[in-house]
């Protein structure tokens, strides 16, 4: 039997492990029956942490703002997603500012005594939205379903209230059902993943987003599953993104805390691995060296981002772990060190030893650390390209809950 070593990357801790291997046993399962997926867990041991307390993290004295000039591109869905997974409501707001503009703003329209107003009905159904019907027989959108039903309630009525509040009174207006329906599901996304971020990314694929999304939009009445008006929403992203990302805004200073203290597993990972890498490649030979004398078949290496290069490392080193007969990196960045002339067991210009096994390098292009490595290192890689329609960051955390990744690794994995 096939042994799959799965390394995981960045800033995973045991809970967000145990999801990610969850997750792999469940794909490799549906295509191969005969794999046995095995742990190699080296964050909580080799990961990063604040050993002072974040004592070096400066006080707040004063605020500044940033401001700037970025365009979105209004006709890119990923731009919309992207605004929604820092603003669930902005695009909401955004329909509601346009359908007051449409009557001229000022003083809401008002209706006749007796009659409903149709954003009411609009927000009631939000309130009772179920994903009850939405099933694929227990892959990966089941997975999804599962985390965010508890969700949904909550999540449906902040919408009503919105739309309540901010359409109540006004004119019909089309196109309400899928921007809605969208506005539920980011905000249910982000309940599911922690009030500050804390629990783990949920892994998505694009598709299962959309038959998600498809379904919500469905119960509110809508029949398609486009109407994105990110035109409009164009000035809230561009606020919204600074605020979020620069370094240098008011928001930023004020929480400069525990966003530092939120980034330190999935940067301060990298940055130890630099110089403390020896205990993570340690982890992850001693792995190989269970799956070998526990197993009597071939062994692969499947790694994520950081593993992928722990695992590069350790493979080009002169005394490599022995029966390891395949490498697959998924959104690695060990092509793009090599080149930088920063991999530790490789110098640039140095070809990969020839006892290193093949080697399959799986990425998205919309994972920003995701690189390629046929050109790298000719012959000896082979670039897999998937598609998880997930806008970045998202995308670098989705993989494993794209089924397409495991029908392209099913034919390559050894028998």
């Amino acid at each position: 039997m096939t042994s799959v070593v799965f390394v995981h990357g960045t800033g995973v801790r045991a809970k967000s492990y145990e999801k990610s291997l969850a997750r792999v046993v469940s794909g490799l399962g549906r295509v191969r029956a005969d794999i046995r997926v095995v742990r190699c867990f080296w964050g909580e041991e080799h990961g990063a942490s604040l050993g002072l307390d974040g004592a070096s993290i400066p006080a707040r004295s004063k605020s500044r703002g940033a401001g700037g000039d970025e365009v979105l591109d209004e006709d890119d869905p990923l731009a919309v997603w992207a605004l929604l997974e820092v603003d669930p409501l902005a695009e909401l707001r955004e329909f509601a500012e346009a359908a007051k503009a449409r009557r001229g703003g000022g003083a809401r329209a008002g209706f006749a005594p007796g009659r409903q107003d149709p954003w009411q009905a609009v927000a009631d159904t939000a309130r009772g939205l179920s994903l009850e019907a939405v099933s694929d027989g227990g892959g990966s959108l089941d997975e999804l379903v599962a985390d965010l039903a508890p969700h949904l309630g909550p999540a449906g009525g902040r919408v009503a209230r919105e739309i309540s509040r901010t359409l109540g009174g006004t004119p019909p207006a089309d196109g309400i059902e899928a921007i809605a329906a969208r506005a539920v599901y980011a905000l249910a996304v982000q309940r599911a993943e922690g009030p500050h971020g804390d629990e783990e990314p949920l892994a998505v694929d694009g598709a299962d987003r959309d038959t998600v999304v498809g379904a919500l939009t469905d119960q509110l009445g809508g029949a398609g599953r486009g109407g994105f008006v990110a035109g409009a929403a164009k000035g809230v992203a561009v606020r919204a993104l600074n605020s979020y990302l620069s370094p240098l805004s008011s928001l930023a200073h004020t929480f400069r805390g525990g966003i530092t203290e939120g980034a330190v597993p999935a940067s301060g990972d990298i940055l130890r691995y630099q110089v403390r890498g020896a205990g993570v490649r340690a982890a992850i030979r001693a792995a190989v060296r269970d799956a070998v004398a526990s197993g009597d078949g071939p062994v692969v290496l499947l790694a994520h981002s950081l593993g992928g290069i722990a695992c590069v490392d350790l493979l080009a080193e002169p005394d490599p772990p022995a029966g390891v007969e395949l490498l697959v990196t998924v959104g690695s960045q060990a092509p793009f060190l090599y080149e930088l002339d920063a991999l530790t067991a490789l110098r640039r210009g140095e070809p990969l030893p020839g006892a290193f096994p093949r080697w399959i390098n799986v990425h998205d292009e919309q994972d920003l650390l995701g690189f390629v490595g046929e050109k790298v290192f000719p012959g000896r890689v082979t670039d897999l390209r998937v598609n998880t329609r997930q806008p970045f960051p998202r995308a670098h955390t989705s993989y494993f809950a794209h089924r397409r990744l495991y029908e392209l690794l099913a034919p390559e994995l050894p028998a």
